[in-house]
């Protein structure tokens, strides 16, 4: 019988539209794709769904990437999925601040698609 094998699952966390159309559209044909549109939904989906890797933009209302990261990384069900930051501000400081709350990765926008999915395979074979 052949073996069927499962897409990872990949949690893109904007609060712009067009950031997660084209998000999803690099990601589908290799990632089972689900979406938020702030902070507060990412935890949700992050608790209930508990993707591979989620794609979490830093500025958003509601709740910021930050804040949402560092609670990811509070909770036990769903401390050990690696959150990459996603945004258009690529200061050091924002990359050290990232990775205080916990984050894997960091991808400065506008990204390639290509930079997206280097990062997201990094990330996924990092035990």
């Amino acid at each position: 019988m052949e073996q069927v094998s499962v897409k990872k699952k990949v949690l893109i966390v904007d609060d712009e539209p067009n950031v997660r159309r084209l998000s999803r559209k690099i990601l589908n044909n290799t990632f089972d794709v689900v979406e938020a549109e702030d902070g507060r939904q990412a935890i949700e989906i992050a608790v209930t769904q508990q993707p591979d890797v989620i794609l979490m933009d830093m500025m958003m209302p509601r709740m910021d990437g930050l804040s949402a990261c560092h609670a990811i990384k509070k909770d036990p069900t769903t401390k050990s999925i690696p959150v990459i930051m996603v945004t258009a501000i690529g200061f050091e400081l924002n990359i050290k601040l990232s990775q205080q709350m916990g984050a894997t990765g960091y991808v400065t926008k506008p990204f390639s698609s290509q930079d997206l999915l280097d990062k997201i395979g990094e990330v996924l074979l990092t035990p």
